[in-house]
């Protein structure tokens, strides 16, 4: 009977559990119309303070200024968001901003740009609204004046990103000028050597989707040649990439490889090219990538990146918030357990957060602390709960919902956060977030019947454009391609060749999901009640001659105790851990940049922060003294055009669209002696973002042999300044404690002082009555020498004993000392 009762309590509590995340149809109704309300807002903002330019600055209320590497004139946030219009029912709003983009954008601007954001904001926001455009007319219902304008826009813009194909290799130049292409003189272009794997890896779905639409092959052609040479350059024997690649020799530049930023959409477009196009290379490569991830770079729940030549050791002990696309595309794979534990971990990181840091450290802990309001954990959520139908996502979908509004909305907009620790906001909004995050968040509270479009008809880009899978068999792909063919792998499981099924990965089991989050719900400690932790025994079987196991044990801190005489050869193992706090983040050691010629002479001084690679200055006595030269091209992206004006400088250059560290090579192969990188966000400065430390790029930055600081943006405007109004400006490079100027700080005189509780009546007569402080003074914890009459010495000699009932404290820390007894000399 007690054992019944006992099951019905735990059958019970079960069924509360799973009843406290289900989710209505009413309140999942109230937060999709919630979320349809943040859109209005967001895109209203848009299209009320920054259209026709490229996206909103939400704290300024105003289109975006034009800076280094901007995509100017490209309306880019109204053809990124598209088809998000579609999928959030907003046929009017859709119908009108086609109008506008047919009749306002120019394709033909003098303006650089990425190949690879061109790609999947541009031309794939081109062809995801085509496609939609194109199911609205056939349905008849609207867009009968529309003649495939989006996608003739969207052929122009493909032939305008063809010439960065133009390399020995055909990978293509990360950037392009949409007028001049790359090689000619006025395309301020072309010198570039690198680009990275996703760069050129993250071209197949759109070029494939444009020559099917098209008619036209070359697209199509080109993305599969990138394809094939990330393929063959893969290191054979982990069957893994790295992160930058030369474009002209195909030789690794960086060999760092994880499953975030510089390769993530790489493995994303080989699945999704073969879902799209039904071509089995693609997932025959997927599949062996993705075994080389799962045994080197996946430990869950972390994904660490690894050397790809020596991929058994990590390389990094952070994560970017890049990764969290990862555990979506597990979903496509059909291998829902990881998956299931790398997103609970990135959950918990947000509750901790709010949002997931730009990176974090293998502890959780901040590592960049910028977030801009990126999609992919959205992405994540949406894809684990299509999967799985379990409505805890539901609730991991409703903080997301509740975190942006409470912490990123403003009232012009949706603003991004500048750091996670200080919740302050920075002045953007990127084009992403109307195109992927509202997009992911709709579909995840909405039912089939409730959507325009059949939404499992298509296949998202990377940027959440809509592509109809159908392209496959309703174009016949380009005969003529390359592609290389590739041995399957060695050993397959159930999802190699299929889709999952519900029936297959939770037979019998709805809760198999939450067993494997349960693992992980207190990973970052958030939210777990402290209970003093049980002390548990443990039987291990040994023979009785079994001392060498015991004995090593015993060397590890671990004490065993033999039973009884009825369990001979058993002992009681007692663990003993020595548990240490985690350690705080690293300190930042302020430096400035003090400029010393005339007429500042000393007297202008700019707080600036370190570098963790690079001279330290802090081992420098006197730091470093250079005249200041302005870099060109400002960015330091490619080698420097003005090496004869930097040669013995300090080079000045923008932070942006390339590492530290790319920066800081061409600088000192110009003949730069230091580099003061300025950020490049508008309005920043030391006062309200705290400091930080500037990082390499993940390879050796041993090479790197000249001093590095960083300013903000508003600090940074007081050194161009000074250059632009003053023909030669000196400055100098230290540690803040050492600018110059400032008196040496003496070290404070450092004494042990004991205190002790005086008896009523024990002080010599004249003294305060009642219960008294003394004060006693240990001559060996004194810096500053007194002289003390022999009487005095005495009387210190006999209070300083074992029974003093305090413990002695010092002025100097590094005096401290823990000992009761008298001094030595006494």
């Amino acid at each position: 009977m007690l054992l019944k009762t006992l099951l019905i309590t735990s059958l019970l509590g079960w069924v509360k559990c799973q009843d406290s995340q289900i989710m209505t149809l009413e309140e999942k109704t109230v937060i999709r119309d919630q979320i349809v309300e943040m859109f209005d807002h967001a895109y209203g903002s848009y299209m009320k303070n920054a259209y026709p330019a490229d996206e909103l600055m939400p704290l300024s209320c105003r289109g975006e200024s034009p800076g280094p590497g901007a995509q100017q004139r490209f309306s880019l946030t109204l053809i990124d968001t598209l088809d998000t219009l579609v999928v959030l029912n907003k046929l009017d709003e859709f119908e009108d901003a086609v109008r506008k983009v047919v009749t306002d954008v120019r394709l033909d601007n003098d303006v650089v740009v990425s190949v690879f954001e061109t790609n999947i904001r541009v031309l794939g926001g081109l062809l995801g609204g085509h496609v939609m455009a194109d199911l609205l007319q056939q349905r008849g219902e609207r867009m009968q004046w529309y003649r495939d304008e989006l996608l003739h826009m969207a052929k122009e813009l493909g032939h305008r990103l063809l010439p960065a194909f133009n390399t020995t290799s055909g990978l293509p130049y990360p950037k392009v000028n949409l007028r001049y292409g790359v090689l000619n003189p006025l395309s301020r272009t072309g010198t570039e050597s690198d680009t990275c794997t996703a760069c050129a890896g993250t071209m197949i779905l759109e070029f494939a989707a444009l020559s099917r639409l098209s008619g036209e092959s070359v697209f199509e052609e080109h993305a599969r040649k990138a394809l094939d040479v990330l393929w063959q350059r893969r290191q054979k024997g982990s069957d893994l990439v790295g992160t930058v690649i030369n474009i002209h020799n195909e030789e690794w530049v960086r060999r760092e490889s994880g499953v975030g930023a510089g390769i993530d959409s790489y493995y994303e477009y080989l699945m999704k090219a073969y879902i799209l196009l039904g071509d089995n290379v693609f997932l025959e490569r997927f599949n062996i990538h993705y075994s080389a991830i799962m045994k080197y770079i996946s430990q869950p729940p972390l994904l660490l990146n690894v050397h790809m030549h020596n991929p058994t050791v990590s390389v990094r002990s952070w994560m970017d918030s890049l990764l969290a696309f990862f555990p979506g595309l597990q979903v496509l794979r059909g291998d829902l357990k990881p998956a299931i534990e790398t997103h609970e971990m990135l959950y918990q990181v947000t509750k901790q957060h709010k949002f997931l840091p730009e990176a974090f450290t293998a502890e959780f802990r901040v590592h960049w602390g910028q977030h801009l309001l990126r999609p992919e954990f959205a992405e994540s959520t949406y894809y684990l709960y299509k999967a799985t139908g379990d409505p805890y996502y539901l609730r991991v979908g409703q903080s997301i919902v509740e975190k942006l509004n409470a912490y990123a909305r403003v009232p012009c907009g949706f603003a991004a956060v500048q750091d996670v620790r200080t919740g302050m906001h920075e002045d953007r909004m990127d084009s992403f977030f109307l195109a992927e995050m509202f997009k992911y968040l709709y579909l995840l509270f909405s039912e089939k019947s409730q959507l325009p479009i059949d939404i499992d008809d298509y296949i998202f880009t990377t940027e959440a454009h809509l592509l109809p899978v159908s392209l496959s068999i309703t174009k016949p792909p380009y005969q003529r391609n390359h592609t290389e063919t590739v041995p399957l792998p060695q050993e397959e499981d159930l999802f190699t060749h299929s889709c999952p099924s519900m029936e297959t990965l939770f037979p019998n089991n709805p809760s198999f999901a939450k067993t494997i989050r349960d693992s992980y719900k207190y990973l970052t400690g958030v939210g777990r009640a402290v209970h003093p932790v049980p002390v548990r025994d443990i039987d291990l079987p040994f023979h009785d001659n079994g001392m060498e196991p015991v004995e090593f044990l015993k060397s590890m801190g671990i004490s065993l105790t033999p039973l009884n005489e009825d369990h001979k050869g058993v002992y009681l193992v007692k663990l003993v851990a020595e548990v240490s706090q985690a350690p705080e983040e690293e300190e930042v050691v302020p430096h400035v940049v003090q400029l010393i010629s005339p007429p500042f002479l000393g007297r202008t001084v700019i707080t600036a922060g370190p570098a963790k690679f690079g001279m330290d200055l802090t081992k420098q006595e006197h730091g470093v003294k250079g005249s200041i030269a302005k870099a060109s091209p400002y960015t330091a992206c490619v080698p420097v055009d003005n090496a004869a004006q930097l040669k013995g400088h300090i080079a000045v250059a923008l932070r942006g669209d390339c590492m530290f560290a790319v920066k800081a090579r061409h600088l000192q192969d110009a003949g730069a002696i230091g580099v003061i990188f300025i950020d490049h966000r508008e309005g920043s400065n030391s006062q309200d973002t705290p400091l930080f430390q500037m990082v390499g790029d993940g390879d050796s930055t041993e090479d790197l042999t000249l001093p590095l600081v960083f300013l903000f943006s508003q600090e940074g405007a007081v050194l161009t300044s000074a250059l632009k109004e003053n023909h030669n400006v000196d400055v100098l490079l230290l540690p803040k404690e050492r600018q110059l100027g400032h008196g040496k700080i003496e070290k404070p005189a450092g004494m042990n002082i004991k205190l002790r509780l005086a008896e009523e009546g024990e002080l010599e007569d004249g003294a305060a009555r009642g219960p008294t402080l003394e004060f006693v003074l240990e001559k060996d914890g004194m810096i500053l020498k007194e002289v003390e009459q022999e009487a005095q010495h005495k009387q210190f000699c006999t209070e300083a004993t074992e029974e003093d009932r305090t413990e002695p404290y010092s002025a100097d820390s590094s005096q401290n000392t823990n000992s009761n007894s008298a001094p030595d000399h006494c």
